[in-house]
């Protein structure tokens, strides 16, 4: 899979994919990634915080999990707030489990770590904010996944 820089491709995520597991989101409603998780959650998509820190908490009304491994579901979106010396650990753990994409939010660039994802069959986007593609795209609200659908 192709490293993600295109507008078509961003869209396409965007439309395409659901279920986000956020590696690094905070407990703190003035961080980052809780905003940008609170925003896309309230779009309709389905987020999964991932921090071993605060495992066992809920955030945005959520159980935190440790790892990726942790999780009940499968991810389609890995969306990474982590330094970027951080992601090649987050890419193996989103190959392992079978996620579609890994995407690093701004500002977070490993390009090692984006080609082995990539050449594992994830699409990469990488130094991109959701909440900030999400309004460049114009994407409308999403129906949330029927129950049961997987």
């Amino acid at each position: 899979m192709p490293i993600v820089t295109d507008s078509e491709g961003i869209r396409d995520i965007l439309t395409r994919y659901r279920r986000i597991a956020v590696v690094g989101l905070s407990s703190n409603p003035e961080r980052p990634s809780y905003d940008v998780s609170q925003f896309m959650q309230a779009r309709g998509y389905e987020i999964y915080p991932v921090n071993p820190t605060i495992a066992g908490q809920e955030v945005l009304g959520r159980k935190v999990y440790a790892s990726l491994a942790d999780l009940p579901v499968r991810p389609e979106i890995v969306n990474v707030f982590r330094r970027s010396e951080f992601v090649p650990e987050v890419a193996e753990q989103a190959i392992a489990v079978g996620a579609d994409v890994l995407w690093t939010q701004l500002f977070v660039v490993n390009d090692a770590a984006a080609k082995r994802a990539s050449d594992a069959g994830l699409k990469v986007v990488q130094n991109r904010c959701l909440k900030i593609e999400y309004h460049k795209h114009g994407i409308g609200e999403i129906a949330p996944h029927a129950e049961g659908d997987a």
